[in-house]
């Protein structure tokens, strides 16, 4: 039925890549979510008011918060696709994020408000009928919420998508709801004792935890996070395959949405080396970073000295730095000598989990510098990482 309902309704669906086609990919996963949510929302709704079961009417009311929530999906597929403009000069591929976020908060806003009418049922408590077609109608929801997972899934998986995974979250915890509304209805027909707003209960903390899972998910984008270590990977055996280039450091990403990403390197080329040359190396890998990976880079050049005397004081340099801190590097590497002393200018990456502070770190490594020769002079930039 999945693939089906993606060949009809999604044009050219095996170009994930394209923007126009997660669109529709977006877009189908909406409209399907309100059709079933819609059905769902109002069967119970009139099955729960039958049988007097707040579980069952609050599962109700949750399946309505879940067709908004496909709506503001959709909605917020199709501002996403829409190109980049004055105000938004990256494009509008964030709004995914942010109408994940909104589904979230209405997921909590219905955890609370549940919570608090089951606790009203404990106080006020109403027998609840059992009802064959209520069973039948709960069951068929469970069934219908699980091919939703399982749909969603499959075109998350396709367009790597941030909102239509917080749908596959939203109908798990839907599932787990129903489940609960079930057993209340069955228990019924057994005792008097107040299952239903006990279920109430837990599946109004099913929500919430679904909530907080989708805030979760979609908070880091939206504050920015490191790139994924592939990409970053690919990005640096890229600039390394030319030969005009000994060394990258300062790499930042910044991702605007799918396949929205923009960046900034320092490319460290031989200070030998005829500037335009190395210039027209540079925009080259500018070139075929934005072809190969979908980045748009920004290149900075570092001319490097690399004769036998810097080479090896860099090397002991850089031994010094990881006596200190294991996962700390040294760049930029400069001598510039003078008539009473010598300084040694270079950027040192101080990890962030690391203890030290920046001046301990600098401390340190002035120090041990000093004992290498007091004519020794440090001047010290410390960088750290943007990428994980």
């Amino acid at each position: 039925m999945t693939q089906l309902l993606i060949k009809l309704f999604v044009k050219d669906y095996q170009n994930t890549e394209s923007e126009a086609v997660r669109v529709r990919y977006g877009t189908l996963s909406g409209l399907v979510g309100i059709a079933i949510n819609i059905i769902l929302s109002v069967s119970k709704m009139i099955f729960g008011a039958i049988t007097k079961s707040i579980s069952i009417i609050a599962d109700g009311a949750n399946n309505t918060f879940d067709a908004i929530s496909s709506i503001i999906n959709l909605v917020g597929f199709k501002i996403s696709g829409k190109p980049a403009d004055d105000e938004h000069p990256f494009g509008h591929g964030r709004i995914e994020y942010v109408s994940a976020l909104t589904l979230s908060f209405f997921i909590l806003i219905m955890g609370v408000e549940l919570i608090k009418t089951s606790i009203d049922k404990f106080r006020n408590p109403e027998t609840v009928i059992f009802s064959i077609p209520a069973a039948i109608v709960l069951i068929i929801s469970i069934l219908a919420k699980l091919w939703l997972a399982l749909f969603n899934r499959n075109v998350g998986k396709r367009i790597n998508s941030v909102a239509v995974n917080a749908i596959v979250t939203d109908s798990l915890g839907d599932i787990a709801a129903t489940t609960c509304s079930l057993i209340a209805l069955i228990s019924s027909k057994f005792t008097d004792l107040p299952i239903d707003a006990v279920m109430g209960i837990v599946v109004a903390l099913v929500i919430i935890y679904a909530g907080i899972d989708i805030i979760k998910g979609t908070i880091g984008p939206l504050l920015g996070e490191p790139p994924e270590k592939e990409i970053v990977d690919r990005l640096e055996k890229l600039v390394m395959s030319y030969d005009g280039v000994v060394g990258i450091h300062d790499l930042v990403l910044h991702c605007y949405g799918h396949s929205k990403i923009y960046g900034s390197l320092h490319a460290e080329v031989p200070a030998d080396i005829d500037i335009l040359h190395s210039h027209d190396t540079i925009d080259l890998i500018e070139r075929q970073v934005k072809e190969q990976l979908g980045i748009e880079i920004s290149i900075h050049m570092d001319p490097i000295i690399n004769d036998e005397r810097t080479h090896e004081l860099k090397s002991e340099v850089n031994r010094i730095v990881k006596e200190i801190c294991p996962e700390a590097s040294i760049h930029d590497f400069r001598i510039v000598d003078g008539p009473t002393h010598t300084n040694l200018i270079f950027d040192a990456l101080l990890p962030r989990k690391s203890p030290l502070t920046e001046q301990e770190f600098k401390d340190l490594i002035t120090s041990k510098i000093k004992e290498l020769d007091k004519k020794y002079f440090t001047v010290i930039n410390i960088d750290r990482s943007f990428t994980a």
